[in-house]
Protein backbone atom coordinates (compact mmCIF):
# COMPACT_ATOMS: atom_id res chain seq x y z
CA UNK A 1 0.00 0.00 0.00
CA UNK A 2 1.39 3.42 -0.95
CA UNK A 3 2.26 6.16 1.51
CA UNK A 4 -0.73 8.29 2.38
CA UNK A 5 -3.36 5.57 2.15
CA UNK A 6 -5.36 4.90 5.30
CA UNK A 7 -5.16 1.45 6.93
CA UNK A 8 -7.81 -1.07 6.03
CA UNK A 9 -9.87 -2.68 8.79
CA UNK A 10 -11.07 -6.16 9.55
CA UNK A 11 -13.53 -7.49 12.08
CA UNK A 12 -16.32 -9.83 13.07
CA UNK A 13 -19.80 -9.40 14.51
CA UNK A 14 -19.17 -8.17 18.09
CA UNK A 15 -22.32 -9.92 19.27
CA UNK A 16 -20.99 -13.33 18.26
CA UNK A 17 -18.94 -15.56 20.59
CA UNK A 18 -15.31 -14.88 19.69
CA UNK A 19 -12.32 -17.17 19.51
CA UNK A 20 -8.96 -15.56 20.30
CA UNK A 21 -8.33 -15.25 16.54
CA UNK A 22 -11.70 -13.55 15.96
CA UNK A 23 -11.15 -11.32 19.01
CA UNK A 24 -7.83 -10.23 17.55
CA UNK A 25 -9.43 -9.41 14.22
CA UNK A 26 -12.17 -7.36 15.87
CA UNK A 27 -9.84 -5.48 18.19
CA UNK A 28 -7.58 -4.13 15.46
CA UNK A 29 -10.23 -1.54 14.68
CA UNK A 30 -11.04 -0.53 18.27
CA UNK A 31 -7.72 -0.06 20.13
CA UNK A 32 -4.68 2.11 19.45
CA UNK A 33 -2.26 -0.70 20.26
CA UNK A 34 -4.24 -2.99 18.00
CA UNK A 35 -4.13 -0.34 15.30
CA UNK A 36 -0.32 -0.40 15.46
CA UNK A 37 -0.40 -4.15 14.89
CA UNK A 38 -2.86 -3.82 12.03
CA UNK A 39 -0.73 -1.25 10.26
CA UNK A 40 2.36 -3.43 10.49
CA UNK A 41 0.39 -6.43 9.25
CA UNK A 42 -1.45 -4.74 6.41
CA UNK A 43 0.65 -1.81 5.24
CA UNK A 44 3.36 -2.54 2.70
CA UNK A 45 5.16 0.72 3.32
CA UNK A 46 6.11 1.01 6.98
CA UNK A 47 9.75 0.00 6.65
CA UNK A 48 12.94 1.99 6.47
CA UNK A 49 13.87 2.70 2.89
CA UNK A 50 17.29 1.01 3.27
CA UNK A 51 18.17 -2.48 4.55
CA UNK A 52 21.41 -1.98 6.44
CA UNK A 53 22.08 -5.59 7.42
CA UNK A 54 22.61 -6.37 3.73
CA UNK A 55 25.75 -4.21 3.88
CA UNK A 56 27.42 -6.73 6.23
CA UNK A 57 28.84 -9.45 3.99
CA UNK A 58 30.29 -12.56 5.63
CA UNK A 59 33.22 -14.05 3.73
CA UNK A 60 32.46 -17.53 2.42
CA UNK A 61 34.65 -20.43 3.59
CA UNK A 62 34.80 -23.18 0.96
CA UNK A 63 36.67 -25.44 3.43
CA UNK A 64 34.63 -24.97 6.59
CA UNK A 65 35.86 -28.17 8.34
CA UNK A 66 32.65 -28.17 10.41
CA UNK A 67 30.05 -30.86 11.04
CA UNK A 68 26.73 -29.09 10.57
CA UNK A 69 25.07 -31.31 13.17
CA UNK A 70 27.63 -30.28 15.80
CA UNK A 71 27.16 -26.50 15.40
CA UNK A 72 26.39 -24.96 18.80
CA UNK A 73 24.06 -21.94 18.85
CA UNK A 74 23.65 -21.68 22.63
CA UNK A 75 24.27 -18.38 24.40
CA UNK A 76 23.98 -17.07 27.95
CA UNK A 77 22.07 -13.79 28.18
CA UNK A 78 21.50 -11.99 31.47
CA UNK A 79 22.13 -15.17 33.44
CA UNK A 80 19.85 -17.43 31.38
CA UNK A 81 20.88 -19.95 28.74
CA UNK A 82 19.13 -19.74 25.38
CA UNK A 83 19.28 -22.46 22.76
CA UNK A 84 19.39 -19.79 20.06
CA UNK A 85 20.74 -16.23 20.38
CA UNK A 86 17.28 -14.82 19.74
CA UNK A 87 14.85 -12.55 21.57
CA UNK A 88 11.26 -12.03 20.43
CA UNK A 89 11.13 -8.37 21.40
CA UNK A 90 8.07 -6.71 22.92
CA UNK A 91 5.37 -5.89 20.40
CA UNK A 92 1.91 -5.75 21.89
CA UNK A 93 -0.58 -6.19 24.72
CA UNK A 94 -3.34 -4.24 26.43
CA UNK A 95 -6.34 -5.24 24.32
CA UNK A 96 -8.17 -8.58 24.22
CA UNK A 97 -6.91 -9.79 20.86
CA UNK A 98 -3.28 -9.34 21.94
CA UNK A 99 -3.65 -12.51 23.99
CA UNK A 100 -3.76 -14.51 20.76
CA UNK A 101 -0.46 -13.04 19.52
CA UNK A 102 1.40 -13.16 22.83
CA UNK A 103 0.26 -16.69 23.54
CA UNK A 104 1.58 -17.88 20.17
CA UNK A 105 4.87 -16.05 20.71
CA UNK A 106 5.44 -17.26 24.29
CA UNK A 107 4.52 -20.85 23.46
CA UNK A 108 6.89 -20.89 20.48
CA UNK A 109 9.67 -19.19 22.47
CA UNK A 110 9.40 -21.88 25.13
CA UNK A 111 9.48 -24.63 22.53
CA UNK A 112 12.54 -23.27 20.74
CA UNK A 113 14.36 -22.09 23.90
CA UNK A 114 14.63 -18.36 23.25
CA UNK A 115 13.77 -15.15 25.08
CA UNK A 116 10.46 -13.31 24.83
CA UNK A 117 9.21 -9.86 25.81
CA UNK A 118 5.75 -8.35 25.89
CA UNK A 119 4.73 -4.89 24.71
CA UNK A 120 4.29 -1.92 27.03
CA UNK A 121 2.41 -3.02 30.15
CA UNK A 122 1.13 0.39 31.20
CA UNK A 123 -2.39 -0.46 30.01
CA UNK A 124 -2.56 -3.32 32.49
CA UNK A 125 -0.67 -1.98 35.49
CA UNK A 126 -2.09 1.57 35.44
CA UNK A 127 -5.50 1.16 33.82
CA UNK A 128 -6.19 -2.49 34.65
CA UNK A 129 -6.82 -3.12 30.96
CA UNK A 130 -6.73 -6.74 29.79
CA UNK A 131 -3.95 -8.08 32.02
CA UNK A 132 -4.51 -11.53 30.52
CA UNK A 133 -3.05 -10.25 27.24
CA UNK A 134 0.29 -10.17 29.08
CA UNK A 135 -0.08 -12.77 31.82
CA UNK A 136 -0.65 -15.52 29.24
CA UNK A 137 3.16 -15.57 28.97
CA UNK A 138 3.27 -17.20 32.42
CA UNK A 139 1.66 -20.32 30.97
CA UNK A 140 4.85 -21.32 29.14
CA UNK A 141 8.39 -22.11 30.40
CA UNK A 142 10.16 -19.35 28.46
CA UNK A 143 13.83 -19.32 29.58
CA UNK A 144 14.10 -15.51 29.72
CA UNK A 145 11.17 -13.07 29.88
CA UNK A 146 11.19 -9.28 29.61
CA UNK A 147 8.59 -7.02 31.20
CA UNK A 148 8.12 -3.68 29.42
CA UNK A 149 7.42 -0.08 30.38
CA UNK A 150 8.11 3.12 28.47
CA UNK A 151 10.60 5.78 29.53
CA UNK A 152 7.99 8.58 29.12
CA UNK A 153 5.71 6.68 31.51
CA UNK A 154 8.17 6.76 34.42
CA UNK A 155 8.26 10.58 34.62
CA UNK A 156 5.48 13.19 34.94
CA UNK A 157 3.77 14.31 31.74
CA UNK A 158 1.82 17.53 31.11
CA UNK A 159 -1.48 15.61 30.95
CA UNK A 160 -1.09 14.64 34.60
CA UNK A 161 -1.36 10.92 33.91
CA UNK A 162 -0.29 8.28 36.41
CA UNK A 163 3.49 7.92 36.67
CA UNK A 164 4.80 4.37 36.65
CA UNK A 165 6.88 4.01 39.80
CA UNK A 166 8.52 1.17 41.69
CA UNK A 167 5.24 -0.38 42.81
CA UNK A 168 3.75 -0.40 39.30
CA UNK A 169 7.00 -1.71 37.86
CA UNK A 170 7.00 -4.57 40.32
CA UNK A 171 3.47 -5.44 39.23
CA UNK A 172 4.60 -5.39 35.59
CA UNK A 173 7.37 -7.86 36.42
CA UNK A 174 5.05 -10.12 38.40
CA UNK A 175 2.32 -10.04 35.77
CA UNK A 176 4.37 -12.12 33.35
CA UNK A 177 6.91 -13.66 35.74
CA UNK A 178 9.65 -11.53 34.18
CA UNK A 179 13.36 -11.94 34.73
CA UNK A 180 14.34 -8.51 33.38
CA UNK A 181 12.65 -5.14 32.96
CA UNK A 182 12.85 -3.59 29.48
CA UNK A 183 12.48 0.19 29.54
CA UNK A 184 11.73 1.28 26.01
CA UNK A 185 13.04 4.55 24.64
CA UNK A 186 10.77 5.93 21.91
CA UNK A 187 11.14 9.71 21.58
CA UNK A 188 10.65 9.56 17.80
CA UNK A 189 7.38 7.68 18.06
CA UNK A 190 6.11 9.90 20.86
CA UNK A 191 6.80 13.02 18.81
CA UNK A 192 4.95 11.74 15.74
CA UNK A 193 2.04 10.20 17.68
CA UNK A 194 -1.02 12.48 17.81
CA UNK A 195 -1.39 11.65 21.52
CA UNK A 196 2.33 11.27 22.21
CA UNK A 197 4.08 12.30 25.42
CA UNK A 198 6.10 15.52 25.15
CA UNK A 199 8.36 15.46 28.21
CA UNK A 200 11.65 13.54 28.32
CA UNK A 201 13.34 15.45 31.17
CA UNK A 202 14.27 13.21 34.06
CA UNK A 203 14.15 9.86 32.26
CA UNK A 204 17.78 8.98 32.90
CA UNK A 205 17.59 9.67 36.63
CA UNK A 206 14.43 7.61 36.99
CA UNK A 207 15.91 4.76 34.96
CA UNK A 208 18.79 4.84 37.43
CA UNK A 209 16.40 4.61 40.38
CA UNK A 210 14.58 1.65 38.87
CA UNK A 211 17.89 -0.01 37.94
CA UNK A 212 18.73 -0.13 41.65
CA UNK A 213 15.64 -2.28 42.21
CA UNK A 214 15.35 -4.34 39.03
CA UNK A 215 17.68 -5.68 36.32
CA UNK A 216 17.06 -3.22 33.48
CA UNK A 217 17.45 -3.56 29.73
CA UNK A 218 17.39 -0.25 27.82
CA UNK A 219 15.55 -0.79 24.56
CA UNK A 220 15.11 1.58 21.64
CA UNK A 221 12.20 1.23 19.24
CA UNK A 222 13.67 1.68 15.77
CA UNK A 223 15.96 4.70 15.93
CA UNK A 224 19.07 3.20 17.55
CA UNK A 225 21.21 3.98 20.60
CA UNK A 226 24.38 6.05 20.28
CA UNK A 227 27.56 5.36 22.24
CA UNK A 228 27.02 8.58 24.21
CA UNK A 229 23.49 7.59 25.25
CA UNK A 230 24.60 4.03 26.02
CA UNK A 231 27.44 5.31 28.20
CA UNK A 232 25.01 7.39 30.25
CA UNK A 233 22.63 4.46 30.57
CA UNK A 234 25.44 2.16 31.69
CA UNK A 235 26.40 4.75 34.30
CA UNK A 236 22.80 4.69 35.52
CA UNK A 237 23.03 0.96 36.16
CA UNK A 238 21.46 -0.54 33.04
CA UNK A 239 22.52 -4.18 32.59
CA UNK A 240 22.06 -4.60 28.81
CA UNK A 241 20.94 -2.89 25.61
CA UNK A 242 18.59 -3.62 22.75
CA UNK A 243 19.78 -1.15 20.12
CA UNK A 244 16.73 -1.44 17.80
CA UNK A 245 18.29 0.68 15.11
CA UNK A 246 17.01 1.97 11.79
CA UNK A 247 16.47 -0.56 9.03
CA UNK A 248 13.26 -2.34 9.94
CA UNK A 249 9.80 -1.10 10.85
CA UNK A 250 9.75 2.69 11.11
CA UNK A 251 7.45 3.82 13.90
CA UNK A 252 7.44 7.26 12.32
CA UNK A 253 5.87 5.48 9.34
CA UNK A 254 3.42 3.57 11.54
CA UNK A 255 2.32 6.81 13.22
CA UNK A 256 2.17 8.52 9.83
CA UNK A 257 -0.43 5.99 8.70
CA UNK A 258 -2.41 6.51 11.91
CA UNK A 259 -2.26 10.27 11.34
CA UNK A 260 -3.54 9.84 7.79
CA UNK A 261 -6.51 7.91 9.11
CA UNK A 262 -7.20 10.62 11.70
CA UNK A 263 -6.59 13.51 9.33
CA UNK A 264 -3.90 14.89 11.66
CA UNK A 265 -2.01 17.11 9.22
CA UNK A 266 0.86 18.08 11.52
CA UNK A 267 1.61 14.44 12.37
CA UNK A 268 1.33 13.46 8.70
CA UNK A 269 4.01 16.01 7.89
CA UNK A 270 6.25 14.95 10.80
CA UNK A 271 5.88 11.25 9.97
CA UNK A 272 6.82 11.83 6.35
CA UNK A 273 9.79 14.03 7.30
CA UNK A 274 11.23 11.65 9.92
CA UNK A 275 10.34 8.35 8.20
CA UNK A 276 14.03 7.40 7.87
CA UNK A 277 15.34 9.03 11.05
CA UNK A 278 17.76 7.13 13.26
CA UNK A 279 21.07 5.35 13.61
CA UNK A 280 21.34 2.27 11.36
CA UNK A 281 21.07 -0.93 13.36
CA UNK A 282 24.56 -2.29 12.51
CA UNK A 283 26.10 1.10 13.29
CA UNK A 284 24.33 1.32 16.64
CA UNK A 285 25.59 -2.17 17.45
CA UNK A 286 29.17 -1.17 16.64
CA UNK A 287 28.73 1.97 18.77
CA UNK A 288 27.41 0.14 21.83
CA UNK A 289 29.30 -3.20 21.81
CA UNK A 290 32.58 -1.76 23.21
CA UNK A 291 30.81 -0.90 26.49
CA UNK A 292 31.10 -4.59 27.47
CA UNK A 293 27.46 -5.14 28.38
CA UNK A 294 25.21 -7.65 26.60
CA UNK A 295 23.81 -6.19 23.39
CA UNK A 296 20.71 -7.38 21.57
CA UNK A 297 20.90 -6.29 17.94
CA UNK A 298 17.49 -5.51 16.48
CA UNK A 299 16.05 -3.28 13.83
CA UNK A 300 15.44 -4.96 10.49
CA UNK A 301 16.59 -8.44 11.48
CA UNK A 302 14.53 -10.61 9.16
CA UNK A 303 16.48 -13.88 8.94
CA UNK A 304 19.03 -16.12 10.54
CA UNK A 305 21.57 -14.71 8.10
CA UNK A 306 20.92 -11.22 9.48
CA UNK A 307 21.43 -12.71 12.95
CA UNK A 308 24.79 -14.15 11.89
CA UNK A 309 25.80 -10.75 10.53
CA UNK A 310 24.88 -9.08 13.82
CA UNK A 311 26.70 -11.62 15.97
CA UNK A 312 29.78 -11.28 13.78
CA UNK A 313 29.77 -7.56 14.68
CA UNK A 314 29.64 -8.28 18.41
CA UNK A 315 25.99 -8.79 19.33
CA UNK A 316 25.23 -11.16 22.19
CA UNK A 317 21.86 -11.99 20.64
CA UNK A 318 19.44 -10.53 18.11
CA UNK A 319 15.90 -9.22 18.39
CA UNK A 320 13.07 -10.31 16.13
CA UNK A 321 9.74 -8.46 15.98
CA UNK A 322 8.25 -7.37 12.65
CA UNK A 323 9.66 -10.46 10.97
CA UNK A 324 7.52 -12.80 13.08
CA UNK A 325 4.41 -10.71 13.74
CA UNK A 326 2.49 -11.95 10.70
CA UNK A 327 3.11 -15.55 11.70
CA UNK A 328 2.05 -14.91 15.31
CA UNK A 329 -1.13 -13.20 14.14
CA UNK A 330 -1.95 -16.34 12.14
CA UNK A 331 -1.21 -19.35 14.34
CA UNK A 332 1.17 -21.03 16.74
CA UNK A 333 2.18 -23.48 14.01
CA UNK A 334 3.26 -20.68 11.66
CA UNK A 335 5.09 -18.94 14.49
CA UNK A 336 7.05 -22.09 15.32
CA UNK A 337 7.77 -22.73 11.65
CA UNK A 338 9.19 -19.23 11.23
CA UNK A 339 11.51 -19.75 14.19
CA UNK A 340 12.66 -23.12 12.79
CA UNK A 341 13.50 -21.47 9.47
CA UNK A 342 15.38 -18.75 11.37
CA UNK A 343 17.42 -21.37 13.20
CA UNK A 344 18.29 -23.21 9.99
CA UNK A 345 19.39 -19.97 8.32
CA UNK A 346 21.65 -19.09 11.25
CA UNK A 347 23.19 -22.54 11.37
CA UNK A 348 23.73 -22.51 7.60
CA UNK A 349 25.49 -19.14 7.80
CA UNK A 350 27.71 -20.56 10.53
CA UNK A 351 28.44 -23.66 8.46
CA UNK A 352 29.36 -21.58 5.40
CA UNK A 353 31.81 -19.47 7.42
CA UNK A 354 33.35 -22.38 9.34
CA UNK A 355 31.94 -21.26 12.71
CA UNK A 356 31.43 -24.09 15.19
CA UNK A 357 29.84 -21.84 17.80
CA UNK A 358 28.96 -18.20 18.36
CA UNK A 359 32.45 -17.40 19.59
CA UNK A 360 33.82 -18.56 16.23
CA UNK A 361 31.14 -16.54 14.41
CA UNK A 362 32.38 -13.35 16.06
CA UNK A 363 35.80 -13.97 14.51
CA UNK A 364 34.79 -14.60 10.91
CA UNK A 365 35.95 -12.22 8.21
CA UNK A 366 33.41 -9.72 6.96
CA UNK A 367 33.20 -6.86 4.49
CA UNK A 368 31.03 -3.82 5.21
CA UNK A 369 29.75 -1.87 2.24
CA UNK A 370 27.12 0.70 1.24
CA UNK A 371 25.52 3.21 3.56
CA UNK A 372 26.65 1.27 6.63
CA UNK A 373 30.28 1.68 5.62
CA UNK A 374 29.68 5.37 5.01
CA UNK A 375 28.10 5.76 8.44
CA UNK A 376 30.94 3.94 10.17
CA UNK A 377 33.52 6.05 8.35
CA UNK A 378 31.78 9.33 9.10
CA UNK A 379 30.36 8.73 12.58
CA UNK A 380 33.11 10.72 14.29
CA UNK A 381 32.00 13.93 12.58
Amino acid sequence: MARGQAPSSTGTDPASPLSEQAQFERDVVTHRKAEHVQIVLNQEDVESSYKFWGDVQLVHNSLPEVDYDEIDTRVKLLGKELRLPLVITGMTGGYPGATFINRNLARAAAEVGIAFGVGSERAAIVKGAFPESYSCARDYPVPLKFANIGAPQIIPQPDGGKVVGEEETRRAMELIGADVLAIHLNPLQERIQPEGDRNAKGCLAQIGRLAKKFPVLAKETGAGISREAATRLKGAGVKAFDVSGRGGTSFAAVEYHRAVKQGAKRQIRLGRTFWDWGIPAPVSLVEVAPLKLPVIASGGVRSGLDAARAISLGATAVGFAGGILRAAASSYEETLEELRYFEEELRTAMFLTGARDLSDLRKVRKVITGQTAAWLEGRGA
